[in-house]
């Protein structure tokens, strides 16, 4: 059982605390996304697991381990950076088995374990070539194998695919999940790409100023945020955020915008929002769940800034009184810039958060 815990450990440069304690645990055989703004503290969350960042308190478990005080090479773990740090005079397999000819393992056994790497990772027939015939995305996963081969408690991935185009990205975000259901393998992986941490991971953990805001399967997290900052840096376009309060009392309840738009409180929400009347509130919108369709629910107007065709959908970038605001019409819809334009929100999807704390209300 290789489960990974992080008992109040923090980390500290002088003065300067850049984790504050923090309490996580990984389970056996889990994929845990590390994600958040860059310095938010991930990196250095991950290579305080690995060893190649001390402690400055706490306790780091690897399965019944403390593996606090353990140089990186007895911690049983195996890291993929970003950069590929391949020998460029060096074949795939020369790349591949380094480490077990530098460790002096036999060459038989060596030899069955890059073929094996190689079989998992569709590297055979490229075995003999050296880095620089290789695709960026080849060349990834060779320095995966590179990992593999040791045959590690624990893989750790420090934004592995930060260096490739959009289209390998997303080739090699489903070869490293392919790879975790065939190793069944604990990995923690690395990413400020929000749209890869939802993609990838078992359990997103969404870190802020060295902070835990939530961690939680990506469905919960995209539905559910718990508040303000997770709502708007999970989801692709982020949350648009109109402030205002609420008003009113019983079925009257309503969110008044400082816009001036005019948000009706669905009858199943009045329960959690009623006390809090008079209060200033954050409405969280995602374009999603917004329409050119009147049928769907309340709507705001807002002047359009730009126009983005995606193909499914067209995005329309705005503004409502100076608050930036993106829209999901239907690809046949044609608005221009500068044109105002009615837009209408399914308010049965729409999120609280408490002007004071951020956190959410439902």
């Amino acid at each position: 059982m290789t489960n990974i815990r992080l008992k109040n450990i923090e980390k500290s440069y002088g003065d300067v605390q850049v984790i504050p304690p923090l309490d996580l645990e990984i389970e056996d055989g889990e994929f845990v996304v590390l994600v958040g703004p860059s310095g938010c503290g991930k990196s250095t969350t991950l290579r305080m697991i690995a060893g190649l960042e001390t402690t400055s308190a706490g306790k780091v478990f690897i399965g019944d381990r403390d593996v606090t005080d353990l140089r990186p090479g007895l911690r049983d773990c195996a890291m993929v950076f970003q950069s590929y740090a391949l020998y460029p005079h060096m074949t795939v397999k020369e790349n591949i088995g380094y480490g077990m000819k530098v460790r002096g393992v036999d060459k038989k056994i060596a030899a069955e374990a890059v073929a094996n790497a190689a079989r998992v990772l569709n590297l055979t027939d490229y075995l003999h070539r050296k880095p620089a015939a290789l695709s960026g995305g080849q060349r990834q996963r060779v320095a995966i194998g590179r990992a593999i081969v040791r045959d590690p408690e624990v893989f750790l991935f420090d934004e592995p695919l930060s260096n490739l185009d959009a289209k390998l990205r997303v080739e090699m975000r489903v070869e490293i999940k392919q790879l975790h259901r065939r190793l069944k393998t604990t990995m923690v992986y690395v990413t400020h790409d929000q749209v890869e941490a939802m993609t990838m991971a078992d359990r997103v953990v969404v870190l802020n100023a060295g902070i835990i805001e939530q961690a939680a399967d990506p469905i919960t997290l995209y539905e559910f945020p718990v508040n303000k900052f997770v709502a708007s840096f999970i989801g692709a376009p982020s949350m648009n955020m109109l402030e205002g309060k609420l008003s009113g009392t019983g079925d009257d309840l309503v969110f008044e915008s400082d816009a001036g738009a005019s948000f009706p409180i669905p009858k199943s929400r009045i329960p959690a929002l009623a006390e809090f009347s008079g209060e200033r509130f954050s409405l969280g919108i995602r374009p999603e769940h917004t329409s050119e369709n009147a049928d769907v629910g309340p709507k705001i107007q807002i002047k359009v800034i730009d126009v983005e065709p995606l193909g499914p959908h067209t995005l329309l970038i705005g503004e409502v009184g100076g608050e930036k605001f993106t829209a999901q019409f239907s690809s046949r819809s044609r608005p221009q810039p500068d044109d105002m334009v009615d837009v209408y929100v399914n308010s049965g999807e729409v999120h609280f958060f408490r002007e004071s704390d951020g956190r959410a209300v439902r």
